[in-house]
């Protein structure tokens, strides 16, 4: 008779995706994911499959926990202009106040592996439109309630959203001083006009 599981699958999954998250797909090695984990090598095996299996779980967790997270503030009923300026400077705030800031997980793996990952490719395009229509609900609420010119394209300003979204995230890696992501986020909310 097997042994039961002597973990909370969640926690240890949690822990693998911060694993990936700091030191991505190719510069995580077993032993580190064991190690950070807190499991043996078996029981990895056992309940994730192999690296591979264990990262798609680990971003899939990370979309769950973390990019719905986000989303379900932009998908509210009552979304709107505030809303995404809320999300900007929220962003910044915590960007600032993480003592260790490794970016945005599907940011860094797109970097990383959709090059020469179709599957991952594709998972993370899935992601980004799902982000883009939650931004076009928010930007659909702000156009009606008049804070948004009526001649603007909602998809093309939900798409200009979400990139400087991650390339405010991928600049926070570099440079975390408040004044300029502030500065930044000033530039890009002025485009909501």
């Amino acid at each position: 008779m097997a042994r039961p599981k002597e973990f909370d699958q969640q926690e240890v999954l949690t822990k693998a995706m911060n694993t990936f998250w700091r030191y991505g797909y190719e510069g995580t090695s077993m032993q580190t994911l064991v190690s950070n984990m807190g499991i043996n090598r078996g029981s990895l095996y056992d309940t994730f499959g192999d690296k591979r299996s264990l990262f798609l779980a680990a971003i899939a967790h990370y979309e769950q926990t973390v990019v719905n997270q986000m989303m379900a503030s932009l998908l509210a009923p009552d979304a709107n202009k505030q809303t995404i300026i809320n999300l900007f400077q929220e962003l910044v705030a915590k960007t600032v106040s993480e003592e260790d800031y490794y970016g945005c997980f599907i940011t860094n793996t797109a970097v990383e592996l959709c090059p020469q990952d179709e599957e991952t490719q594709r998972r993370i395009d899935v992601k980004f439109k799902q982000v883009a229509s939650a931004f076009k609900h928010a930007l659909t609420n702000a156009q009606a309630q008049g804070e948004i010119s009526r001649d603007r394209n909602l998809d093309t300003l939900a798409q200009y959203l979400i990139s400087s979204l991650q390339g405010l995230r991928v600049m926070a890696k570099v440079n975390r001083d408040q004044a300029t992501l502030n500065n930044i986020v000033q530039v890009i909310l002025a485009t909501l006009n």
